[in-house]
């Protein structure tokens, strides 16, 4: 369950992400990357995936890749890659061990049995929302969202918005 004091917690690192402007998930991936210093790879889970798996996030030793599935909606689409990038956020480790081992190498091996698991440090799997982890990952992909429009419906349109912006004025109103 997620509590006040996890709620103030995960906003603040909502707060202070460098959300793009406007807003794209691609953008914020790329802003992501960067701040990690690894690339982020994002694809499509591969045709005969578990019906249940929306979207996963795994972190091999040079990068991370987020995979979601591809018979939905762009916007749920980015959704999922939301809740995966609040994985990373929350630096969640999916009840892996201290090697990055856990229950979901036996799931990545289904997913894509060509890929060693021995490359896989932490891979995490989205089924469903009962553990404190995923709620808190659904919880930060929804701040992300909210905390964007927000941001772009604050913002002074026209030319004082561009001179506001060009200028920097326009971060600190808010």
């Amino acid at each position: 369950m997620v509590t006040r004091r996890a709620y103030r917690k995960w906003r603040a690192l909502v707060e202070d992400l460098p959300l793009p402007e406007p807003f794209t998930v691609p953008d914020l991936v790329a802003a992501v990357a960067a701040r990690r210093g690894r690339p982020i790879d994002i694809g499509t889970l591969p045709g005969g995936a578990s019906a249940q798996t929306c979207g996963v996030w795994f972190q091999l030793v040079d990068r991370d890749v987020i995979l979601v599935e591809e018979n939905t909606s762009s916007f749920h689409r980015d959704h999922i890659v939301l809740h995966e990038l609040g994985h990373m956020l929350c630096d969640h480790r999916g009840g892996a061990d201290e090697q990055g081992r856990g229950d979901g190498i036996a799931a990545l091996a289904r997913l894509l049995p060509d890929l060693s698991p021995d490359l896989v440090r932490r891979m995490l799997n989205r089924t469903a929302y009962t553990t404190d982890e995923e709620q808190e990952a659904e919880l930060v992909a929804s701040l992300i969202r909210i905390t964007a429009e927000a941001r772009a419906q604050r913002a002074t349109p026209g030319v004082l918005g561009n001179l506001a912006a060009a200028l920097g004025l326009d971060r600190a109103a808010r």
